[in-house]
């Protein structure tokens, strides 16, 4: 939806004041407005008018008012067009403070403009905070290289002075820009998982938050309607298998299934999200107790018992219906997520004290099995080269199940899960495929591209050639595909936490991750065993994740390191990957190491070895906007730290395209 109201400088000083007000206020938009608003604008147009009409050469500026920003449901106050430059006006009426929070709301209309708005891209964005009463403050027009620039201070009397200083400062001799082409662009943001998850949970639709590059994310979900469409059809067991890159959409996907309207109105909820990644659920679960808390105006205690939570832990899933063979899941639907990590019969059997002698997926399979001469459906979203736990079976514990026991099953598969590639960490479904099974391939359930890491679609790729000893193939891709996304590499902890914070603007997150196995990162002030894990407590995770950056328990205070089971499945904006000798380089390949008691050992097994170079997998691809590596110096005086298990890991990294921080103080 564009702009309330449109229209040059010049048109906007000749139209009637109450008319700009009744185009602000008319139809059904603002229906029971409220009189204070009304007030408010006409004081808002009042002072931009008098600060316009002497500005020589504006009279063809843009000015919009009105602005929607739909990945904050909210709206911008003004937009102003001025030649090659962008200003963004939240007006405060009455106001005599500049409050941080509404600072901290402008970055982010701002930065959602650059980083989501077509005709934004690459454009110079300068947001004003416009306190109607407020004292006067200089401002800073040198600060940030960054297109958006810092927040400029204005009052009543001080707009016009700033219009003025801003064009001056940043205008360049580039075409202007054409106001009535910016208010109809492209507009495509990508959200975190915890912001799709709060979208559909207020039964919003998710397509409306999803950048462009995820357009095939579309063709996915339907293709797996349709499957489910044809399993109630036909009253036949469907197992759909979707693949994709790290940070591609699969669990967005997942949550769009759950919630899709049409089978909600049929039979209620017809499914439910299992995942084994007992961070990812306590945080998305944590994140939708808290907005149900804020959107009911209840106590967050009170929301913990009324807000219906649609994500499960896939162990509870399984415990509460093994034993009972009879005992029928309410749900004809399953979602799983990471599938590839379902637990192998040896470990169940262990973990369940002896009382489970089967894998995860033939336990799943059976469940869902039980629905005699009717339908019954499972989704495995499968992640490549994510299986970071011992007892992590892989793609091939599904693909034994279903040839050993229910070949009864259709299933549906990507072209890459067929013959294997990087996206599925070079795994297959079976290793021969099987004859008597019907086995369907349909290229829209593989993702290919990242939404998580918007600026990057060729992380991951990066990710895959940097930690299978392909620096050249590395170089070559971050030339060329990772030029929007800042990766740099240094040995300064504090030009690191310095560069983060410097970063993390608005509300957008910053945090420090490290594998678990860093234990000597201690000797920096990186304590892993008192840091973010996969056992952290809802409230642990919450805090880490979701709770604003002055609070000292935030990913953003830069204190509190999460580890690779804390951080997979989830995300940053901007990350601190903290690399330690558990992964050492060597002059062609890695060195695999584990520290136990007072030294480092060898890793001799092939499994433990895959587990840590899948550990680095996670933390390299868990950044929306750029990253930062932080590799320590080593101490010759300390055995556990010599110089050289960290050296040739530094260079090692700059020959595969990663930029040495040079930190402005």
């Amino acid at each position: 939806m564009p702009a309330y109201y449109i229209n040059s400088a010049s048109g906007f000083l000749s139209d009637n004041s109450s008319e700009i007000r009744d185009a602000l206020t008319g139809g059904s938009r603002f229906y029971q407005q409220l009189r204070t608003q009304t007030v408010s604008w006409e004081s808002f147009i009042k002072i931009l008018k008098n600060s316009l009409k002497d500005i020589p050469h504006s009279e063809n500026w843009g000015i919009l008012m009105e602005y929607p920003i739909p990945r904050r449901s909210k709206r911008i106050d003004c937009v102003i067009i001025a030649e090659d430059i962008i200003i963004v006006i939240e007006f405060k009426d009455g106001s005599s403070e500049y409050l941080h929070n509404d600072q901290i709301q402008l970055e982010d209309y701002c930065l959602d403009l650059r980083d989501f708005h077509f005709e934004s891209n690459h454009k110079v964005i300068v947001p004003i905070l416009l306190s109607a009463t407020a004292s006067g403050r200089a401002s800073d027009f040198s600060q940030f290289e960054d297109p958006v620039k810092g927040v400029l201070l204005s009052n009543t009397d001080t707009l016009k002075d700033i219009l003025v200083a801003s064009v001056a400062n940043w205008s360049t001799t580039k075409k202007s820009i054409d106001y009535n082409l910016w208010n109809k662009s492209k507009y495509s943001p990508t959200p975190t998982i915890i912001e799709a998850a709060q979208t559909i949970y207020a039964d919003k639709d998710v397509k409306e938050i999803v950048h462009h590059h995820a357009d095939n994310l579309g063709g996915t979900t339907q293709s797996i309607l349709n499957a489910i469409k044809d399993a109630q059809a036909n009253n036949t067991k469907i197992i759909c298998f979707v693949t994709g890159v790290p940070g591609a959409g699969k669990t967005l996907a997942g949550l769009n299934i759950i919630h899709n309207k049409v089978f909600k109105d049929q039979e209620g909820d017809l499914g439910v999200f299992l995942s084994g990644n007992s961070p990812l659920v306590k945080v998305l679960s944590e994140a939708l107790v808290r907005d149900y808390s804020k959107r009911k105006s209840i106590p967050k205690n009170q929301a913990k018992r009324e807000a219906p939570i649609f994500i499960q832990n896939v162990h509870q899933f399984i415990d509460e219906y093994y034993e009972d063979v009879t005992y029928l899941p309410t749900e004809r639907v399953i979602i799983y997520d990471e599938a590839q990590r379902a637990w192998t019969r040896e470990h169940k059997y262990r973990k369940s004290e002896k009382r489970i002698n089967a894998s995860e997926p033939e336990i799943l399979l059976s469940i869902m099995n039980r629905f005699e001469n009717s339908w019954s459906v499972i989704v495995a979203l499968v992640g490549g080269g994510q299986e970071i736990n011992t007892g992590e079976g892989g793609l091939l514990e599904w693909g034994n199940s279903l040839k050993e026991k229910f070949k009864d099953w259709k299933v549906y598969i990507s072209p890459e899960l067929k013959v294997g590639n990087h996206s599925t960490g070079n795994q297959k479904l079976f290793i021969d495929i099987p004859d008597d099974i019907e086995i369907i391939e349909e290229e829209n359930l593989h993702l290919s591209v990242t939404i998580r890491s918007y600026k990057a679609e060729k992380l991951s790729y990066w990710v895959d050639l940097t930690l299978s000893n392909k620096p050249d193939e590395a170089q070559s891709v971050s030339a060329e595909h990772l030029k929007d996304f800042p990766l740099f590499i240094t040995r300064s902890l504090a030009d690191a936490k310095s560069f983060l914070k410097e970063k993390s603007r608005g509300t957008r997150r910053s945090g420090l991750i490290a594998s678990s196995g860093g234990r000597r990162l201690r000797a920096v002030g990186l304590d892993m065993n008192g840091g973010l894990k996969g056992t952290s407590t809802q409230d642990e995770l919450g805090n880490w994740y979701l709770n604003p950056p002055t609070d000292i328990r935030s990913s953003n205070f830069l204190e509190v390191v999460a580890s690779e089971f804390a951080i997979q499945g989830l995300e940053l904006d901007w990350v601190g990957v903290c690399w330690d000798a558990d992964l050492r380089r060597l002059d062609k390949s890695w060195d695999f190491n584990s520290f136990k008691g007072s030294k480092w050992t060898k890793v001799q097994d092939s499994n433990t070895q895959n587990y840590l170079l899948n550990t680095y997998r996670v933390l390299l691809t868990r950044a929306r906007e750029g990253m930062v590596i932080y590799l320590p110096y080593g101490s010759e005086e300390d055995p556990t730290r010599r110089n050289s298990f960290y050296n040739l890991t530094y260079e090692y990294l700059k020959r595969c395209g990663v930029k040495e921080l040079v930190f402005k103080r």
